[in-house]
């Protein structure tokens, strides 16, 4: 299975609190809900394509329990089925049950677990937010795709998914649109480190 991170980023960065203002307050974070005013039908439907090539889900604790709480919940809703019924994977090593069927815990080295779910048979194992996690599987080299929908807003505070002295990647653009409501869509392939190079301009 190919590994793909989704995330929901504001312009600056920050990808705590997308959904809801009481989502995610750690470090009190005041601004959640930033996503929301910029959903749209485009959006949806590129979302639900998304979820549509998923074999697997990986999530860290939080992400998890939030997903865990609300998804059951909404039968009626038309991604319901791949969310409740595929394989569920959750990076923690505090949890001891997860009641999410079917939901494994993966403690311990995580990053050498995820390396062996991506060599089963299948399409992808998509992260869906967990931005922490995200960036431990950044670091370890295991990402192989990275979409991204950035909403054209300025938070100026929170978790952001690419911190200052996180792990250097090199990334391909191959795909990128932008909605009605101005939300920017940018699918990536893991490209190894970056390449750097001379810039032959003018120098003030």
């Amino acid at each position: 299975m190919k590994l793909v991170v989704q995330e929901f980023l504001t312009l600056d960065g920050v990808s705590q609190g997308p959904g809801a203002p009481d989502e995610d307050t750690s470090d009190g974070f005041t601004q959640g809900g930033w996503f929301v005013p910029h959903l749209d039908e485009e959006f949806m439907q590129v979302a639900s394509e998304w979820l549509s090539q998923a074999d697997a889900f990986l999530f860290g604790r939080r992400t998890y329990q939030n997903f865990a709480r609300d998804w059951p919940k909404m039968a009626d809703h038309p991604n319901a089925a791949i969310l409740n019924g595929l394989p569920k994977y959750v990076a923690s090593q505090t949890l001891t049950s997860a009641d999410w069927n079917p939901t494994t815990i993966l403690s311990g080295d995580v990053a050498a677990q995820v390396a062996e779910l991506k060599q089963q048979p299948g399409r992808e194992l998509q992260v869906h937010g967990s931005s922490d996690l995200a960036q431990s599987l950044l670091a370890a080299g295991l990402v192989d795709v990275i979409r991204l929908a950035i909403a054209p807003v300025v938070v100026g505070q929170g978790r952001r998914l690419f911190p200052v002295g996180g792990a250097p990647a090199g990334l391909r653009l191959v795909h990128h649109q932008t909605t009605p409501a101005g939300l920017s869509i940018h699918t990536f392939e893991s490209a190894g480190l970056p390449q750097h190079g001379t810039y032959g301009g003018a120098q003030e």
